[in-house]
């Protein structure tokens, strides 16, 4: 049902905790693990933007590699992709680069207004995801 799981990563509590359902998925039915970061880059200047580790390729790098551990730890392994872009539309061109049949994303709850509900992440990717999204409260 779910040959290939695409599980993009950031720093958040809502990933981590994402990470035990991603690993359930992938064991129930022997799925490809792709582990997805993306590194935002600032539209003015070119340069990455100061915006935590996440503008940090070195920083996506570092948390990829602990993401690939962690699922090593469970016995999955996971392939690693570091991408540069808006993370939901990197997110979505990358489902469909790797014909994803399942995108697993933890929520953090930004988009609660109706001005932020059309801006999050999360709802761009559920809108133009090119299959289905498991979203993790």
């Amino acid at each position: 049902m779910f040959n290939t799981v695409l599980f993009p990563v950031d720093q958040s509590r809502e990933a981590r905790e994402a990470a035990e359902t991603v690993a359930n998925i992938v064991k129930t039915y022997n799925s490809r693990l792709v582990l997805l970061s993306v590194v935002e880059k600032s539209p003015e200047a070119g340069e990455t933007e100061e915006k935590g580790v996440m503008g940090s390729a070195e920083a996506v790098a570092k948390l990829l590699q602990g993401a690939q551990a962690l699922f090593a730890n469970k016995g999955i392994e996971a392939d690693i992709l570091e991408r540069e872009g808006m993370p939901s539309f990197t997110i979505c061109d990358v489902a469909d680069e790797v014909n994803a049949d399942l995108i697993v994303m933890g929520c953090r709850g930004l988009g609660l207004t109706t001005e932020g509900a059309s801006e999050s992440v999360t709802n761009r990717v559920i809108n133009l995801s090119p299959c289905p999204v498991l979203i993790i409260p």
